[in-house]
């Protein structure tokens, strides 16, 4: 009778399979980029549009690179030539890496993400912005 239940216990142990928890799903990173030891990649390889919000005025600041920039038209033009230098180079995979941080409204960076779609830049990134500041 013990080598039965014995028996019973070993199989409904090796039968048991864990249910995964919801919410979970796999995701491959790439492992050159992000905070990892990468070595230094050599002269500029991206096209970065950096947005800042301020709260007490409820402004947006955007900059290309280092670039202050006014307005959409602008800041269409300016990724334009800078993606068509990177075409000319041979390397059109460059990609748009939209800056934004935490306090950004989702309207403002959609904006940017339509402005690389209409210009056909097939690799938009984002990047993990800075948090805002609070206003002293």
């Amino acid at each position: 009778m013990v080598d039965v239940i014995f028996c019973l216990c070993v199989f409904f142990m090796c039968s048991f399979k864990f249910r995964e928890t919801e919410g979970k799903f796999d995701s491959w990173l790439p492992k050159d980029k992000g905070e990892g030891g990468a070595p230094d990649p050599g002269p500029l390889q991206e096209m970065r549009v950096i947005m800042t919000w301020d709260q007490t005025t409820s402004k947006l600041t955007r900059q290309y690179l280092h670039r202050q920039v006014k307005d959409d038209a602008e800041l269409q033009g300016i990724i334009k030539d800078a993606h068509d230098d990177f075409v000319a180079k041979n390397k059109p995979d460059i990609p748009l890496i939209i800056d934004g941080g935490a306090n950004v409204p989702w309207k403002e960076v959609m904006t940017v993400v339509n402005i690389g779609k209409a210009l056909e830049i097939k690799n938009l990134e984002f990047a993990m912005g800075t948090a805002d500041a609070p206003a002293k």
